[in-house]
């Protein structure tokens, strides 16, 4: 059997890694999902703390990328540290996040900035959040200023982070007492701000707040490209690989669950965000159970790097963007487990670069062993593992695998 050749890419393909400021700063106190994380009870395992202090440690971080060889940071900037009360922004934030920004062009990385990985200021969520059809306007306010102050210096954006995450969260199994848990935490969030409710977006109802992020995304893309800086503007999206399975399946109505008006709004932006990490089996009574024998990640779905090819062909035929794979990656404490989900998922690229599909970017979810949302600390996507008390930064075997794939820019 002839070895396949390596395959140059095209020019300028973006290599690096993902990362959000809630789950590597640390001390986002200002925040809604901090709140939730320390109030009792609560669904999540254990609060963020420090996180891995990239707060103060983001010249480290932004070097250890460099140095492997990539040529793109994904970051988040934290709106509840820009304005931390209602129109009160912070000058010393943003002057922090331009430092940032200029750190990762000294070192030539393009900095792909999301403006809302799903925290939003605790102010924000005690009046109802994207619950209240002027979230909308007020997070366009906050990507303005935002972008007044740090246009200039993006490279790429985004607007929200999976935006239809709340589509993905409706149809997983949380457990029989999950629900009551959510309601008994934002009451308890609610009564902590002296206010009579609190909408967390991971935990809002969809029917009332996706109108409103549609029109906030719609508001805030505007703002963004009112300048300075001329980036363009995408849309990320949780895109699992639908596999129907047997005669009438309904892929198609999961499909539908999944997205909703995502797909359409997408068609619009100037690139798709895929973000994929596994597949789901779908037979003609719903959802399937991954197949008997599957190797589990720590995350507990299947090992499947091969759903990137579905999702990457899926974008290109439904949404017809530019396509930028924004998240691909693996829970596990095998890195050998790690390197050889790369290596497949590197190979779907290939594949859909081989068959004319316009793809931009690989990078990789995370840099950092981070916090995990509900699950805490105890699932390890990152190529770099973090001491939990020293921070100190020690790079895995998988982080050079991949680094010297982005050097050699070849498949």
């Amino acid at each position: 059997m002839t070895a396949r050749i390596p395959k140059a890419l095209p020019q300028g393909f973006l290599w690096g890694t993902a990362i959000s400021a809630h789950q590597s700063e640390g001390n986002n106190i200002n925040s809604d999902a901090w709140l939730c994380e320390n109030v009792s009870p609560t669904l999540f395992r254990e609060p963020s703390r420090d996180a891995c202090d990239s707060y103060n440690r983001f010249e480290e971080d932004i070097a250890i990328a460099a140095d492997l060889g990539f040529n793109c940071h994904r970051i988040g900037i934290e709106w509840a540290r820009i304005e931390p009360e209602p129109g009160m922004f912070s000058s010393a934030e943003l002057d922090r996040v331009r430092r940032l920004l200029d750190a990762c062009h000294r070192r030539g990385l393009a900095p792909m900035v999301t403006y809302n990985h799903f925290t939003v200021p605790r102010w924000f969520a005690a009046r109802g959040g994207f619950e209240v059809t002027d979230g909308a306007d007020l997070f366009a306010r906050f990507a303005e200023k935002a972008t007044q102050r740090l246009g200039d210096l993006i490279g790429y954006a985004s607007t929200f982070n999976e935006a239809n995450i709340q589509r993905l969260i409706a149809q997983m199994d949380h457990g029989a007492d999950a629900q009551a848990v959510v309601e008994a935490m934002l009451s308890r969030c609610a009564k902590a701000s002296g206010a009579d409710r609190f909408s967390s977006l991971l935990f809002a109802p969809i029917d009332v707040t996706e109108p409103i992020l549609v029109d906030a995304h719609a508001k805030a893309v505007a703002a963004m490209k009112s300048g300075p800086g001329n980036f363009p503007v995408g849309l990320t999206l949780t895109m699992q690989d639908v596999q129907g399975v047997g005669e009438g399946h309904l892929a198609e109505a999961l499909i539908s669950l999944l997205y909703g008006p995502w797909l359409e709004v997408a068609r619009g932006a100037d690139f798709i965000g895929v973000q994929t990490y596994t597949r789901v089996l779908v037979g003609s009574q719903g959802r399937l159970p991954a197949p008997e024998g599957a190797e589990m990640t720590a995350a507990g779905y299947e090992f499947y790097p091969q759903a990137l090819g579905g999702t990457l062909r899926f974008a290109a035929q439904r949404i017809g963007r530019p396509i930028f794979v924004t998240e691909s990656g693996i829970a596990t404490d095998d890195d050998t487990r790690r390197i050889a989900y790369i290596d497949a998922a590197l190979g779907e690229v290939r594949r859909c670069v081989d068959e004319g599909i316009d793809v931009r970017s690989y990078l990789y979810w995370s840099l950092l062993d981070n916090f995990e949302w509900t699950r805490g600390y105890d699932e390890h996507f990152g190529l770099v593992q973090v001491e939990r008390e020293t921070f100190k930064r020690t790079l895995k075997p998988s982080a050079r695998h991949l680094g010297a794939i982005a050097r050699s820019g070849r498949l």
